[in-house]
């Protein structure tokens, strides 16, 4: 397998920590983001969508989209299970992931804040200010569910696709100065996870494309 990424993408955080806890490491090739290799005709042949992370299986086909690789993952390398076996527990997973990837995400990607400087002439400021209300909405509902479900990690005592997702996004808003004080319990879950290895190894300055 070959994973194409960037050291700095939440989503590819996403994959790698999910690769890690499967025991799996795929050949890593760095796409740079920041100069325009996901926009080369080479990479747009393996993935048409232009963005990371990307998978080469091992019968040759591609899969991007980061949920849709978390997915694969699990359906192929089911040990060890990264969703609960109770379906109603197994989709409460699924809704703070979906939270997650499909909710705040998309509003506090790098695209949006770029758009917004270049078309808006956005502020430092005023980009904060985007990040900060999207991401709290997201994560004020994230704590009320782990307020019910929460051990060391989001559902008891084991990982699952929702701490998989939710550690790149506090990473995230961490990196960008977004007040995290009135999320205690997320808090207190990430930091449980970047202390195992699993989670650490898959953390972006721990990658080869890292600047030293």
């Amino acid at each position: 397998m070959k994973l194409y990424a960037f050291y700095r993408s939440s989503a590819a955080f996403r994959v790698r920590i999910a690769l890690n806890l499967k025991g799996l490491q795929p050949e890593y090739i760095p796409v740079d983001l920041m100069a325009g290799e996901h926009k080369s005709p080479d990479y747009l042949a393996r993935n048409p969508q232009g963005l990371v992370p990307a998978m080469e299986l091992p019968g040759g086909e591609v899969i991007g989209q980061s949920v849709a690789l978390l997915e694969w993952l699990e359906e192929t390398h089911p040990q060890p299970p990264l969703l609960p076996a109770d379906p109603a527990r197994r989709a409460r997973v699924r809704s703070v992931v979906g939270c997650i990837a499909c909710d705040i995400h998309p509003l506090c990607n790098m695209a949006i804040p770029n758009y917004l400087r270049e078309h808006f002439d956005a502020s430092e400021a005023q980009v904060l200010d985007w990040y900060s209300t999207w991401m709290h909405r997201g994560f004020q509902a994230v704590e009320t569910v782990l307020a019910e479900t929460a051990g060391d990690y989001c559902f008891g005592d084991g990982p699952t696709l929702a701490d998989v997702c939710l550690v790149p996004m506090v990473y995230n808003a961490r990196r960008f100065e977004v007040v995290m004080t009135p999320f205690p319990r997320i808090n207190a879950v990430v930091d449980y996870c970047l202390a195992q290895p699993a989670f650490a190894r898959a953390a972006p300055e721990a990658q080869v494309d890292a600047p030293a």
